[in-house]
């Protein structure tokens, strides 16, 4: 039986939520504050969070490896965080901020054979991930071990989650989308409205340059809507994105891929329902256009 190419995206869909609440639940900032970081603004621990598995991390590295900030952003906050608190402790950190998360949002569901069936299924998928040419990923699959259940699970949801996340920068170089076209470009297709994109800290002249670029190639019109170029460009984007993280479900296989996200259903519905994410992503999840194959 062929795979289906879908499968990558619908589980994206279905873990993306388990990894990303930790930027936005208090129990996280919480754990911030205690470092010392400052949690009147959410940018100090989601660099601190997420670059701390590459060590003390200069600014180069984390806009290379983040793409879509703007650099002068992105050197704001890093590398000061690591004066705040070491990449090592950070990790630590990290773990009981999860670990308060998960114990907050799924108290009585962190155990049980289904439970633990989820995790298995989760670090099998995770540990068939090829690494070559994915930083992030492979940062956070070189971690130690996490101790209890849902910690481990968190993990393998990370490492799958940044496994996506590298390819897609991947998708985004091959179709020649730079770091601020590509935020302006998905804006076009209604993924997300541009003024969420505010926090990645481009300048208004940053991306208006953008936008003239990307109408110059014909991705866009005056107005600063997607052409038919453009939503095919887009499309293209995804389709290789879907493409490039298919190794670990295909690893998998699809009826366990299925089994996994029939698995997650119930903790995916806690975390959207817990209102702690975004009421609308710039991940753009669930308006991305299907990719055609």
């Amino acid at each position: 039986m062929s795979f289906d190419r879908a499968l990558p995206r619908r589980a994206w869909h279905h873990l993306e939520p388990l990894h990303a609440v930790l930027y936005f639940a208090p129990e996280a900032f919480a754990e911030a504050a205690r470092l010392g970081y400052r949690v009147d603004d959410r940018w100090p621990s989601y660099f601190a969070w997420r670059a701390a598995v590459l060590g003390r991390a200069s600014s180069e590295l984390t806009a290379a490896t983040f793409y879509s900030f703007s650099p002068a952003t992105v050197a704001r906050y890093v590398p000061a965080v690591w004066e705040t608190a070491s990449p090592e402790e950070v990790l630590q950190a990290r773990l009981r901020a999860v670990d308060a998360v998960y114990r907050g949002l799924f108290d009585g569901r962190l155990s049980g054979p289904e439970f633990e069936e989820l995790v298995g299924l989760a670090q099998r998928a995770a540990e068939s991930a090829v690494l070559a040419g994915r930083p992030l990923a492979a940062a956070n699959a070189a971690l130690a071990p996490a101790g209890e259940p849902h910690l481990a699970l968190w993990q393998a949801v990370t490492v799958l989650r940044e496994h996506r996340g590298d390819g897609h920068l991947t998708a985004l170089s091959a179709v020649g989308l730079d770091p601020c076209e590509a935020l302006v470009s998905f804006a076009a297709i209604d993924a997300a409205p541009a003024e969420n994109f505010a926090g990645r800290g481009w300048t208004e002249e940053e991306w208006a340059a953008a936008r003239e670029r990307l109408a110059g190639r014909g991705w866009i019109d005056g107005e600063g809507r997607a052409t038919d170029r453009g939503r095919a460009g887009r499309n293209e984007v995804e389709r290789l994105t879907d493409q490039l993280a298919a190794g670990p479900w295909e690893a998998l296989g699809a009826e366990r891929t299925e089994r996994f996200m029939e698995l997650m259903v119930p903790y995916f519905f806690t975390v959207i329902g817990s209102g702690l994410l975004p009421a609308q992503s710039t991940l753009g999840i669930a308006t991305v256009q299907a990719p055609t194959w």
